[in-house]
């Protein structure tokens, strides 16, 4: 009798451990919030069920333009131990028009970036007033005495016209305003008042589209934020044109040295740059400048693990599908633009940049016939591999600058 109650004691918690297990390993992998497209419901795997708290099909409604609702599934393991709640908010599938294609990027910032911090050879010896009025690296200067700076001139001019008085500097910093007290310092060099600052006002390059909403007339590209070459930090845009690009070659990428994409951009314009953001570079296109073939855009549900392709431009042929895999889907990552990552399998990509270049950011990503993502960033130690952003992440901040736009022409 003692052994069945010992049996019946080791069954018993083998099953409470197994039970256990499957419960933190729901609560770890299913999200917390889901979206999914109308006419479809939102499914866990067995054993796990889901109780909808307050409504019982979603498809139960009918859809007027850009409506949605929302309802909490209550997730169970075997019908039996409750685990979590999951927001679904169920909104209407949406179609845009594939990218693939590169384009040029003219960004001006709003103010001027300080990139250095240098010291001025003054009669008195070296002096630092850009450290001293306690000036940053990544600092961006917004105002000189009250007046606005939006060019490197500028600021040499204020500081020239100061001949050694000081200045009074608003500076924006991680999102908030400062107020700094500068002194100018003469120099030996040429004569004229410097703050030892060396700043930028604007900056260019080449990245790939992902999508353009014909709805909306915004396109969005590259998937993560313009970021100044010198400090990593995103450039706060002012304005900007976006530009037709000719691809002329490539640098092959190998472990430890990424590859880059080679070209040119005309003077012939695609859109405006409106928002330059941690998802993308966000615009208004110039009507049907961009219209290739529509396509679903998947919910970040619908992204799984597995085969996948992209569309990139890397020399004249244009845009090109390749092979790649989708090796892991970050459901509930914090990042806004590492959502997945991705491994190039295309022989001919391959032999060809060695995977994945910069100049690819924004390459659309497709899968199961619906657009999934966009390529963001390359692995330094292996261009086989990177990371890329859902679309439906990007096509959210594309239509924030839309309705952002309604609301200031209101």
């Amino acid at each position: 009798m003692k052994n069945f109650f010992k049996v019946v004691s080791a069954l018993g918690f083998i099953v409470s451990i197994g039970i256990f297990t499957l419960i933190c390993y729901a609560q770890r992998t299913i999200p917390d919030e889901v979206y999914v497209a109308e006419n479809n419901l939102f499914k866990v795997d067995t054993p796990y069920t889901i109780v909808e708290s307050d409504i019982q099909s979603s498809s139960a409604v009918e859809f007027e333009n850009g409506e949605k609702y929302e309802y909490d599934a209550d997730i169970r393991l075997l019908n039996v131990f409750p685990i979590k709640s999951t927001k679904v908010t169920v909104t209407q599938r949406r179609y845009v028009y594939y990218g693939g294609s590169a384009f040029g990027l003219k960004i001006y910032t709003n103010g001027v970036v300080v990139v250095k911090i240098d010291e001025v050879n003054t009669e008195k010896g070296k002096k630092n007033p850009a450290s001293e009025a306690g000036l940053l690296i990544g600092d961006t200067i917004l105002k000189i005495d009250g007046k606005s700076v939006t060019k490197n001139d500028e600021v040499s001019a204020a500081l020239e016209g100061s001949k050694g008085k000081k200045l009074t500097l608003t500076v924006e910093r991680n999102g908030k305003n400062l107020t700094l007290t500068l002194t100018p310092a003469l120099s030996l060099a040429d004569g004229k008042y410097r703050a030892g600052l060396w700043v930028r006002d604007s900056s260019a390059g080449i990245g790939t589209l992902t999508f353009y909403d014909s709805k909306t007339n915004v396109f969005a590209g590259l998937g993560h934020a313009v970021c100044d070459v010198d400090t990593g930090k995103k450039l706060p845009l002012s304005s900007g044109d976006a530009l037709k690009a000719q691809i002329n070659g490539y640098y092959k990428g190998t472990d430890g040295s990424p590859g880059e994409l080679c070209g040119t951009f005309s003077s012939t314009q695609i859109g405006s740059l409106n928002i330059n953001h941690n998802t993308g570079i966000f615009g208004f296109c110039n009507n049907g400048t961009l219209i290739t073939k529509q396509i679903p855009v998947a919910m970040t549900g619908e992204v799984k693990e597995g085969k996948a392709q992209i569309i990139s431009t890397i020399d004249e042929k244009g845009p090109q599908y390749y092979d790649i895999e989708i090796t892991k889907v970050y459901s509930d990552s914090s990042s806004e633009e590492k959502n997945m990552v991705i491994k190039v399998t295309d022989k001919e990509l391959i032999e060809k940049t060695g995977g994945i270049v910069q100049g690819m950011s924004g390459s659309p990503i497709i899968q199961n016939g619906m657009l999934v993502g966009a390529v963001t960033h390359v692995f330094v130690n292996n261009p086989l591999q990177g990371y890329a952003i859902f679309s439906q992440t990007m096509l959210e901040t594309a239509d924030s600058l839309f309705y952002s736009h309604q609301k200031q022409a209101s």
